[in-house]
């Protein structure tokens, strides 16, 4: 089933920009796929069987596609493993893999299908295309032969990787991209030697891409907007939310908005592993998202974004993270703190005791300011403030600095960190700070159900505060300013210390 969201006003501008060939704006488009999965097996499927499965899933994806063209999409994203799933081992994924040239080679496989072997997919995928005159992006695998003069050459003589494609509106391969930070359990995959910093021009701007894990590095992620300037992300993701800090929209939101561009967002829907959660994110503003954790169903969105955001007088101004924590006294508290765990990260806490108040909590070079006003505070629910300076070492080893706000799970003070979906108390003023020693801080504000603030009702200001502005009273689940210093990282995050390639 695939349902849509889009304002048919946006539907006759985009008809409008097309008929007078000004490119200042386009229409984007990303599908939250329930993915069709594979029996489990221990012996791999014929390939027959696997362009089999592949199908039925492209079978959705064309629907999703087609419908995204009709009402005026330039460019559609699909999922991370979008087309097969994600239950193999390295033996069992290999039915499902095909050839990818570099698009350099100037193909379009929907008229030359067997220019490099057979490539059912990529045919597939370049007619829908072709055929709909739309940027299709997706996610496919790669297998590249090797042998004994490679080093590195797995013991099976091939390299196999977790590949985004996209295919313009003549369905030519326009860009090819290899996932270089694996998420811990992609057994089925191989790290690419280097990372690739992978761009395309438009006539509706400059575009980037890479995949899920990867929005946690600096190669390609901070690369890709710093140094190549690119105007819009492409992201496919296969992502579990872990809630209270990475859950997929206020993530994925906030750092659209920390590194100044537009991101496409698509996520797979799987709600046995808590998948769901795709978006169409602007700098300025969330233009559109999807969380449903009650369905089976894919969900298509579309919105219309800025071509070329940074030229635009909404851009927002640069933050120094820093500035106001630093410029202040800590609030002195009588109350001890407390330790508690987020994701295997241990935190220092202080419990929130007013309906009114002043809080710092600190851990290491980090030091987390609050100012708040409760409408009433509750005798049910208890909040935290939360400070993390550290490397995170689970799936993945990466540096964090991080100061939130959060809603224990219970009334016991152990529960804080643990995921918890809704929030009665009010908030009526609020202002979140922290002592940073990185740029990149990506803010969240969560609210009860999972649901992201509107922008109307908080600001990020210029000396680094996350602050209410409307006085409208909001019942907070998450407030945080998630900070990542990549100078403090491991040489790459699914790796570890000493795995570099």
């Amino acid at each position: 089933m695939i349902t849509s969201y889009f304002p048919k006003y946006v539907a006759l501008f985009a008809l409008l920009v097309l008929s007078v060939g000004a490119l200042d704006t386009f229409i984007a488009a990303v599908y939250e796929h329930a993915v069709i999965l594979p029996n489990r097996t221990e012996t791999p499927a014929s390939k027959e069987e696997a362009v089999l499965l592949m199908n039925k899933n492209i079978d959705v994806l064309e629907k999703a596609v087609k419908l995204a063209a009709t009402q005026g999409a330039h460019i559609v994203v699909t999922p991370e493993d979008g087309i097969y799933g994600w239950v193999f081992t390295r033996e069992t994924i290999y039915p499902y893999l095909e050839d990818i040239p570099h698009p350099e080679v100037n193909w379009i496989p929907c008229t030359d299908p067997q220019r490099f072997g057979y490539a059912p997919v990529q045919e597939r995928l370049s007619c829908l295309a072709k055929d709909n005159s739309i940027y299709v992006v997706a996610n496919i695998g790669d297998k590249k032969p090797c042998d004994a003069s490679d080093p590195k050459c797995p013991s099976d003589g091939r390299y196999q990787y977790n590949t985004d494609v996209v295919f313009d509106s003549q369905g030519k391969l326009v860009a090819r991209y290899h996932k270089y930070n694996l998420f811990a359990p992609e057994i089925q995959f191989d790290f690419p030697k280097d990372s690739e910093f992978v761009t395309f021009d438009t006539p509706f701007g400059k575009f980037g891409i890479f995949t899920c894990f990867d929005i946690f590095s600096h190669d390609p992620a901070v690369v890709l907007v710093n140094k190549f300037q690119v105007d819009s992300v492409l992201y496919p993701t296969a992502w579990y939310n872990t809630l209270p800090l990475l859950s997929a929209v206020p993530f994925h939101s906030a750092w659209a908005r920390a590194m100044g561009v537009n991101l496409l967002a698509a996520n797979t829907h799987n709600t046995s592993m808590h998948m769901t959660g795709s978006g169409i994110y602007a700098p300025e503003a969330v233009k559109v998202y999807h969380y449903d954790m009650e369905t089976e169903s894919g969900q298509l969105m579309l919105s219309e974004l800025k071509s070329r955001p940074r030229n635009e007088p909404t851009y927002p101004a640069p933050v120094d993270w820093s500035a106001y924590a630093k410029g202040i006294k800590p609030f002195l508290s009588e109350q001890l703190d407390f330790p508690g765990m987020i994701y295997f990260d241990e935190f220092t806490f202080t419990e929130l005791k007013r309906n009114a108040g002043n809080y710092t909590v600190c851990q290491k070079d980090l030091c987390c300011h609050l100012t708040y006003k409760m409408s009433e505070k509750r005798t049910d629910e208890v909040y935290a403030l939360g400070a993390f300076d550290g490397l995170h070492t689970v799936e993945g080893q990466y540096y964090l600095q991080i100061c939130t706000l959060l809603k224990c799970q219970t009334t016991d003070l152990r529960t804080c960190g643990e995921p918890v979906g809704s929030a009665f108390t009010k908030f009526e003023e609020f202002a979140l700070s922290g002592t940073f020693g990185t740029s990149y801080v990506f803010p969240q504000l969560i609210l009860s159900g999972s649901q992201l603030a509107p922008e109307r009702h908080y600001e990020v200001s210029r000396d680094g505060r996350l602050q209410s502005r409307s006085g409208a009273p909001l019942p907070i689940l998450v407030m945080a300013l998630y900070g990542r210093v990549f100078e403090k990282d491991p040489p790459r995050l699914g790796q570890g210390p000493g795995k570099s390639q």
